[in-house]
């Protein structure tokens, strides 16, 4: 029995303003993660360990810091003669040209394609979240449920659910209710971003959906879509059990980094069954000076460290200055804390330079410090600041 055709469709085209600074100048999926990754290799090497590939990315903001990562999806073995990886660029000339302005709007101006590919399932994520899934295993479910969409769903906290899609589960695993980031959850299990659709009716339902819309657009998947397929009882939950975190704000990004320098993190990023892969530069083995101290943190190759490094992540090429001090901190590849400093609390992004004995955030919100940007010897950025700072609106 031949197995089902199931294409996979990663949204990665959002602008991504929630991570601020982060992404002034790259891809919100191109953002580092655990000191090598970018958030993009979750979705990409979910779909290599699910056997899964053909596999559609669709940018938009900041394309070549993509493009550039991706290499042709030779990392996750999905640079193939027939199949494999796929950009979906914004395009002209027809009627579905255009820059997209939600996921459901992405979707409906690659229909055409999708129809044309003809799946059995189509697998929709976005590229924003740390986890390891089984897409093949969720799709096959998919298709014998009879359903139109299946939902993976994780339980959020209390105070966090109102910036996911919300459902209500009955029996079965039927979703009962959807409600796209309520003010008053009624629950805390949310969709992960993760759907599994039957392709022609859903395509033929955003089609009518598009037509309604008319000017003013579909936007997201969870603003007219996934309420309108579960209003006619054909959507159900897929739970998944295990870690996911949603890393799309400053705070989000820096706690799940919390997560990864735990003794026993809460996911094996180099467990053979399930490696997390890459696109891997050629780094030196880490050098930890005389005098250095390092606990409970991350440390990539190519950086080098003569002073103390506590309950952080490192990404290559970093730099911390003998007498410097980083605590709790994030630092992007090529970040440099000159001796005396002290950096706490914050997210370096790429080649930012903290000079000699300044102060760089503290107790109380993540400080966040921007590409190239340099802190003058001396100077304090207190906790929670941004720089540069952002221009208003």
């Amino acid at each position: 029995m031949a197995l089902p055709r199931i294409l996979v469709l990663v949204l990665a085209g959002g602008a991504g303003g929630r991570l601020e600074l982060l992404t002034d100048q790259r891809a919100k999926p191109a953002v580092p993660f655990a000191g090598v990754y970018r958030l993009i290799d979750f979705p990409l090497s979910n779909c290599l360990h699910s056997d899964i590939a053909d596999v559609w990315v669709s940018i938009q903001f900041h394309p070549t810091s993509l493009t550039e990562h991706l290499a042709n999806g030779r990392p996750w073995d999905l640079d193939r003669t027939t199949g494999g990886l796929l950009t979906l660029p914004p395009f002209q000339g027809t009627d579905r040209g255009g820059w997209n302005t939600g996921t459901a709007d992405s979707l409906w101006r690659q229909a055409d394609l999708v129809r044309a590919f003809d799946p059995d399932a189509l697998v929709v994520v976005s590229s924003d979240a740390v986890y390891k899934l089984d897409y093949r295993e969720v799709a096959e479910a998919h298709l014998g449920s009879g359903a139109e969409v299946t939902m993976v769903t994780t339980e959020v906290a209390p105070d966090d659910a109102s910036r996911y899609g919300i459902v209500q589960v009955g029996e079965g695993g039927k979703v009962t209710d959807y409600a796209y980031k309520p003010d008053e959850p009624a629950t805390t299990t949310a969709t992960n971003e993760v759907f599994v659709f039957t392709p022609t009716p859903t395509l033929d339902r955003l089609e009518a959906l598009a037509r309604d819309a008319g000017e003013d657009g579909l936007e997201d998947l969870g603003t007219k879509l996934l309420p309108a397929i579960t209003a006619d009882g054909l959507a159900r939950a897929h739970a998944l059990e295990g870690y996911w975190r949603d890393v799309g704000t400053v705070p989000a990004y820096w706690e799940a980094h919390r997560d990864f320098i735990q003794e026993q993190p809460p996911l094996d990023l180099d467990d053979p069954s399930w490696a997390i892969r890459t696109r891997g530069g050629r780094h030196s083995a880490a050098r930890l000076l005389r005098g250095a101290v390092v606990e409970d943190s991350l440390v990539s190759g190519g950086t080098r460290v003569g002073g103390e490094v506590r309950g952080s992540v490192l990404s290559p090429g970093v730099v911390v200055e003998k007498g410097a001090t980083v605590v709790d901190s994030v630092l992007l590849p090529g970040a440099r804390v000159r001796a005396g400093a002290t950096v706490t609390r914050s997210v370096l992004d790429d080649c930012v330079e903290i000079g000699e004995s300044a102060t760089v955030g503290g107790d109380g919100d993540i400080t966040l410090v921007g590409r190239r940007a340099a802190v003058d010897a001396g100077a304090h950025l207190a906790a929670g600041a941004r720089l540069p700072e952002p221009e208003d609106d």
